[in-house]
């Protein structure tokens, strides 16, 4: 059985970069969104926003991922937001904390 991928499409808007995430979070995968996420970083927008509407899954690899990815954009001045969070993830984020080290916002 094949992992599911990780999809990655990026919109440019004039002060804010959407990045559409679609799969897994994963060991596998974090590495190609810490990729995408730091080549914005180089010249940051004023707000990037995850939307996290096709994420199936996330495990503990990806969670601590998207802490440092919003401690990274902090320190550019820019804002890193999680929106379109479904409920499962939303839940892995209140039992581990974490929820309120992210920035969420209700859409896109």
């Amino acid at each position: 059985m094949e992992r599911p991928e990780l999809s990655i499409a990026v919109h440019r808007a004039p002060d804010e970069v959407v990045i559409a995430l679609a799969g897994e979070i994963d060991v596998l995968t974090v590495t190609e969104l810490s990729t995408v996420v730091n080549e914005l970083l180089a010249e940051p927008p004023s707000r990037i926003v995850l939307d996290m509407a096709g994420v199936t899954f996330c495990d503990s690899q990806g969670l601590g991922t998207l802490v440092v990815l919003s401690r990274k954009a902090q320190h550019a001045q820019t804002v890193l937001a999680l929106a379109n969070v479904g409920d499962f993830l939303m839940r892995v984020l209140d039992i581990t904390g974490l929820r309120s080290a992210l920035m969420i916002s209700s859409t896109a």
